[in-house]
């Protein structure tokens, strides 16, 4: 689900296929290990085959994580549920929810595109950031699937076990409330976001290849944190802090998982990554 922020910051162009690090780690308490790693929500077909480390981590694991139900996520049920809540169905329009500075931005935006503004006029803010950044990405050629989807599709063919952190409908909540606070800001950083895009994308996937997270902060975190705090919080702060309980308890016990999460939840100050170690865990890059 992802991302101005929730979809664009994780998704990459053209790195080269022979770099041979990737986002995956191995983490370890006193009585267990697990794997977790960065997913890309959308590929361009140039980044397959993924990078090998993601198959030793899959084929170490008893079962896979996911951020949310997959399979459930690409029924036509979960579908119609978020549209009919990200949609307005009272008579509200766009216009009269954004300032109009934000608005003649957008309509500036849609216009560089050949869309017509009307073709937002009953969306939520939330569904049109995430809507104008699966525009772009695919202008620029990502068209394939991603790790987490590439990943639940081989663990349901193999007869792996799947979990996830998040329901769909909690997933479904999380994009409806995204911004709601200033969701002038959230199209703002959007538009300001996909404009970059072209620039940073090259940036964004060689830290991903390269699983190096002090670049992929460097290159989204840092600015994102400063200029929309509140927006970084609900994205990932808070989801991170909710996730961190349920990674212990796996800590613990068999089986052996493989999380996948979306790359941002581990990179940054307050990363998943982050807070393991700082609760003590041993954390090894593969």
């Amino acid at each position: 689900m992802k991302f101005n922020k929730l979809c664009s910051l994780l998704l990459l162009a053209t790195a080269t296929l022979s770099v041979q690090a990737a986002s995956v780690w191995k983490v370890s308490s006193d009585k267990h290990t697990l794997y977790i790693g960065g997913t890309i929500h959308i590929l361009s077909p140039e980044d397959y085959p993924l990078p090998s480390e993601y198959d030793v981590a899959y084929e170490a694991a008893d079962k896979v994580v996911f951020e949310t139900d997959m399979v459930a996520v690409n029924g036509l049920e979960f579908q119609q549920k978020m549209m009919a809540k990200l949609v307005y169905s009272d008579g509200t329009t766009i216009d009269k929810v954004l300032n109009a500075d934000t608005y003649a931005a957008l309509k500036q935006h849609m216009e560089q595109r050949n869309v017509p503004i009307a073709a937002m006029a009953t969306l939520k803010p939330s569904l049109i950031a995430i809507t104008l950044s699966i525009m772009e990405l695919q202008a620029l050629g990502f068209t394939s699937e991603g790790v987490d989807q590439f990943y639940a599709n081989k663990s349901q063919a193999d007869g792996k076990p799947q979990s996830w952190f998040e329901t769909p409908d909690e997933q479904i909540d999380f994009i409806v409330n995204l911004g709601k606070e200033d969701e002038s800001g959230m199209i703002d950083y959007a538009i300001k976001d996909i404009k970059k895009l072209p620039e940073t994308i090259n940036a964004l996937r060689d830290s991903w290849r390269e699983g190096d997270m002090q670049a992929m902060a460097d290159v989204s975190i840092d600015d994102f944190k400063a200029d929309y705090p509140q927006i970084y919080q609900d994205l990932l702060v808070d989801r991170n802090n909710n996730w961190l309980p349920k990674i212990e308890v796996m800590l613990q016990d068999q089986p052996t998982e493989f999380i996948l999460v979306g790359g941002l939840h581990l990179a940054g100050p307050d990363s998943v990554l982050t807070k393991l170690a700082a609760k003590g865990y041993k954390i090894e890059k593969l």
